[in-house]
């Protein structure tokens, strides 16, 4: 693999949401993940679910372990003992009840990082209770601000938590600790929370409601659709465009271009009438469809976009031009970021099945034919499934 990471060797204890995509991060940028996966079936994906539809596993190969038994454990603090980091995202001492918290394995190996994904923490009242991205996004103060004025708050896919406050997270914590390990010759914990991800999202945010700038409701704030200029707006083929002209001069650009004059309308920042402004630019977006509205914005600053469907993504020409999104095996998905100017990025192979490389990981790994042979025989790893 090329990419900044190459070298490094993670071994993924295998889960769903955050844990893999920070996984993937790292497999993108170029490090060797091993996914170690259940023997058995598990609620981690959808049954009869083609492999090539689990983006989150691309870049690394599957080895199928059943961790619940002594020799399959003994793979694990193998495989750990040759990594530079590991990626869990269990309940907190889910790993330590399986012999392989941190207090083991760092042990074995003490340049190990130990990278720890969950929704409210290793330790707290909440840390123990079950939750999605809803959940923590709650806690953090996140899903109170997304919304309408005078509606329910609305959560933003799973985007916030688990994602961008989970699993970048992780991955950024992982990587500063590996960072850390090169000075120290040591390795540590990383406890990374989704609430407490969420919250660091929100930090400007706070920093705005405690001057004063920020009211503590949805839908009437410059970022929440409060105002006008940063909005979405129906076209009139049914259709949207993001208008997100905050600064003055973008602001009198997008009035120019919306063929609307500006002494006509309330002033940009007039919060009392801004119902009445967004009132005018509704009425004059709704007159013309998507496509034309993106030709008499083309070379403009007025901070307008189309906002594309997902199955129009990978057709409009800077997403062209940048790669941004890549096909494989018919499956649509973002391509590796950020780009670096000397160590290029690629995406890696394409997602494996549970247990699809189990045989090659040992071998390559260190360990012996007749090793391999005696694990898969007594079931404490096993083949494709």
């Amino acid at each position: 693999m090329a990419g900044p990471l190459a070298g490094f060797r993670i071994v993924e204890m295998a889960g769903i949401g955050p844990a893999p995509f920070a996984a993937t991060l790292l497999a993108d940028m170029g490090a060797e993940v091993i996914r170690v996966d259940r023997r058995e079936a598990t609620d981690l994906g959808l049954p009869g679910r083609e492999p090539k539809f689990d983006v989150l596993h691309r870049g690394r190969r599957s080895l199928a372990v059943d961790v619940k038994s002594e020799a399959g454990r003994d793979v694990v603090k193998r495989l750990a003992g040759k990594a530079d980091g590991l990626i869990e995202g269990f309940r907190p001492g889910v790993m330590e009840r399986l012999g392989l918290g941190p207090d083991v394995l760092l042990k074995l190996n003490p340049r190990l990082v130990f990278g720890r994904m969950t929704g409210f923490g290793q330790d707290g009242p909440l840390a123990q209770a079950a939750g999605h991205d809803i959940d923590y996004i709650a806690l953090a103060g996140v899903l109170h601000a997304i919304g309408r004025k005078g509606e329910a708050p609305v959560p933003p896919l799973n985007l916030v938590g688990d994602f961008g406050g989970g699993g970048m997270f992780l991955a950024f914590g992982v990587v500063c600790g590996l960072l850390e390990a090169q000075k120290s010759g040591k390795g540590q914990v990383v406890d990374a929370a989704m609430v407490d991800g969420a919250a660091y999202l929100m930090a400007p945010m706070y920093g705005l409601f405690a001057q004063g700038a920020w009211i503590d409701e949805r839908g009437v704030n410059v970022l929440d659709t409060g105002a006008p200029w940063y909005n979405v707006y129906e076209t009139r083929d049914g259709k949207w465009l993001a208008v997100g002209a905050i600064e003055k001069r973008f602001y009198e650009e997008l009035i120019e271009r919306l063929g609307l004059t500006a002494k006509d309308l309330p002033k940009q920042n007039d919060r009392k009438r801004w119902p009445e402004l967004k009132a005018h630019i509704a009425e004059a977006i709704a007159t013309r469809t998507r496509a034309e509205w993106e030709r008499a914005f083309e070379g403009s600053d007025a901070c307008v976009a189309p906002v594309l469907a997902l199955g129009e993504v990978d057709k409009h020409p800077h997403n062209i031009a940048r790669s941004t999104f890549l096909k494989r095996d018919g499956v649509l998905q973002p391509g590796p970021a950020p780009r670096f100017s000397r160590t290029k990025v690629e995406m890696g192979s394409p997602p494996r099945p549970r247990g699809a490389d189990s045989e090659a990981v040992l071998s390559d790994w260190g360990f012996a034919e007749a090793e391999i042979a005696e694990l898969m025989g007594a079931g404490a790893v096993g083949a494709a499934v």
